[in-house]
């Protein structure tokens, strides 16, 4: 698999200021040193250190697969990507 043509970083935001919402979520894929894949997320308020998880997947298609359908789901709910 060339992980290089799949994204492995993800920065999506949720600002609405008549309601005062100002949200981030960062999600990225890394390799761990013992070969496994671990999905990163951090999630919380902007300006604000977020909440973090870290979840190990045996390959990275299925980390690639878990970002790709977060990104969905967040950007159902009003998430737009941020390029940088």
């Amino acid at each position: 698999m060339q992980l290089d043509l799949f994204p492995t970083y993800l920065h999506l935001r949720c600002i609405d200021p008549a309601s005062n919402k100002q949200r981030f979520y960062a999600l990225s894929i890394q390799r761990t040193l013992f070969g496994e894949w671990v999905f990163v997320r951090e999630w919380g308020r902007i300006g604000v250190s977020g909440r973090l998880r870290s979840d190990l997947y045996p390959s990275a298609g299925r980390a690639v697969d878990a970002l790709l359908e977060l990104g969905r789901q967040k950007r159902r709910r009003g998430y737009q990507a941020v390029i940088s």
